[in-house]
């Protein structure tokens, strides 16, 4: 079992539901003070979104993060240099896309993740059928590959994804880029579906913007993951006070 799923098992064996913020790696040159803010509002886990031209998940907030970041030059490098010096003992995930892995070359990509304290991956259009080479990647260096299931996948495809997938899974809550949303969404039921196949711990994300629609989502699942609600004050100036605020806002209505 991977480092980071036995984090995240303990997390859930102490009855805490877990709170994973996103951000665009890059999109401010102070990113890591807003990382590090979220850890002391009362994160689990941070998703570290790796900027990519292309992005087939990303609805136009992260867009605009990303865009930024890549004009200010951000590579994957410079996220690991930076990250080195990032103080926190919470798991750090990475997600993007497979261009930037397979460009970087698979083992490099998944040691160099793990040497900057990177211990989980998760890349949304790398396909369950061709993820052997990854996985074996980053089972050399103690990275967990996380997988995602949506509202649409069929039961039998659920069940091989959710046996694959470490650390948790990810269960998006509707057919939908990232980004605000004001119903619920399918995610109670997509968890229901899992639960029934697997006992890895089940996030929910896509869509979940306030601490209202955290404690729902929570309610039923074992943790919920914010990105795009966040990273928009982030672009509209929010200061590391105001990251650590929003993101205890989010920690109080899921406790």
């Amino acid at each position: 079992m991977k480092s980071l799923e036995v984090t995240l098992r303990q997390v859930r064996e102490h009855g805490r539901k877990a709170l994973v913020p996103y951000f665009v790696a890059g999109a401010t040159p102070d990113w890591t003070r807003h990382v590090e803010a979220a850890v002391l509002g009362g994160a689990d886990a941070i998703e570290i979104g790796v900027p990519f031209s292309d992005p087939m998940m990303d609805g136009v907030v992260i867009q605009e993060g990303a865009l930024r970041s890549l004009e200010r030059g951000t590579t994957i490098e410079s996220i690991c240099q930076e990250l080195e010096s990032l103080e926190t003992e919470i798991p750090l995930l990475a997600m993007t896309y497979y261009n930037i892995f397979l460009h970087y070359g698979l083992s490099r990509a998944a040691g160099r993740l793990r040497e900057s304290g990177i211990s989980g991956a998760i890349v949304p259009d790398l396909s369950l059928e061709e993820s052997d080479e990854w996985r074996v990647a980053c089972d050399e260096s103690d990275v967990a590959t996380v997988f995602l299931v949506a509202p649409s996948t069929p039961p039998s495809r659920l069940r091989d994804v959710a046996q694959r997938s470490q650390g948790f899974v990810y269960a998006s809550a509707r057919m939908a880029v990232t980004g605000a949303a004001s119903d619920a969404g399918e995610g109670a039921r997509v968890v229901a579906e899992l639960r029934e196949v697997t006992d890895v711990p089940v996030y929910v994300g896509i869509g979940i913007s306030t601490p209202a629609q955290a404690a729902s989502a929570a309610s039923f699942s074992d943790g919920v993951i914010v990105g795009s609600a966040l990273v928009k004050i982030i672009l509209d100036g929010a200061t590391p006070s105001d990251v650590e605020a929003f993101i205890r806002s989010f920690r109080d209505a899921i406790d």
